[in-house]
């Protein structure tokens, strides 16, 4: 709040015919850049690539999130319109970006260990754990890179601030040095903390967006694969129930399987 009155005082104390011309052409923002010192350019470098990086990962992951929403739409209509488990295992390699697949796989390969692929489950909270298991590793990898764009979000008004500080001081400096207060000896660092200013908050907006979108398609996949592992499990559990048991081995034919 001091900082007003004093431009404002610099603005009245400022001679207009010893005002630099100021080229029609130039933009102000481009001014602004071209009058910054060392240390806000470099503020504004780190915050350019931080700017990238978080686009790269926004894009990217917009990109496997919808192929991976896609796929699983057609793996739940394989897997509804499938009769038998081992017809959905040998074409669930085709739904791979799927979340629900390594689910599936999971918890078909728990089942399989238990059964060998016949009657009810020996344990079925294995296979509940299987399932969250592999839910668990399946949200994890989705969520790689997004530590990162949590963290561009935070820092980047810091880093803008602290540019801010340092056009302040550079200000201040300007004025000791010229030894009178003049606009012409603060506009440099003015023009420095604004800058800086505007650019950590252009980069950590877009990425705070990106970040609450793409946690709440993470929270979405997470509800589908345990949507998915219940009724995977409902559907073992009636298929084992509905299937007729095996017949008994008569004792010849278990004497001569003993024999051989």
């Amino acid at each position: 709040m001091v900082l007003f009155p004093v431009l404002a005082l610099l603005f009245l104390q400022e001679d207009p015919a010893s005002a630099p011309p100021v080229a029609a052409n130039s933009s102000a923002l481009a001014e602004m850049v071209h009058n910054s010192g060392p240390v806000a350019f470099a503020v504004l470098i780190l915050l350019l690539a931080a700017s990238i990086f978080s686009w790269t990962i926004m894009f990217s992951k917009w990109s496997s999130f919808r192929k991976a929403a896609m796929q699983s739409q057609r793996f739940i209509r394989a897997f509804r319109k499938s009769g038998r488990l081992s017809e959905l295992a040998a074409v669930a390699d085709q739904f791979k970006p799927s979340p629900l697949v390594s689910v599936f796989n999971e918890i078909n390969d728990e089942y399989q260990r238990q059964t060998s692929g016949r009657g009810l489950p020996r344990n079925a909270v294995a296979l509940e754990r299987a399932a969250q298991t592999a839910s668990s590793e399946a949200l994890t990898a989705m969520e790689s890179r997004m530590t990162w764009l949590a963290t561009i979000a935070a820092i980047a008004p810091f880093i803008g601030l602290f540019g801010t500080v340092m056009g302040i001081i550079d200000a201040f400096h300007g004025l000791g040095t010229a030894g009178a207060a003049t606009l012409r000896a603060v506009a440099p660092g003015i023009s420095e903390a604004l800058i800086t200013t505007a650019a950590g908050l252009v980069v950590a907006i877009p990425a705070v967006v990106g970040y609450n979108q793409l946690t709440a398609r993470l929270r979405e996949f997470g509800s589908r694969m345990d949507d998915f592992g219940r009724e995977l499990l409902n559907a073992i559990e009636n298929a084992a129930i509905l299937t007729p048991p095996a017949a008994p081995v008569q004792p010849e034919e278990a004497a001569r399987r003993r024999t051989f």
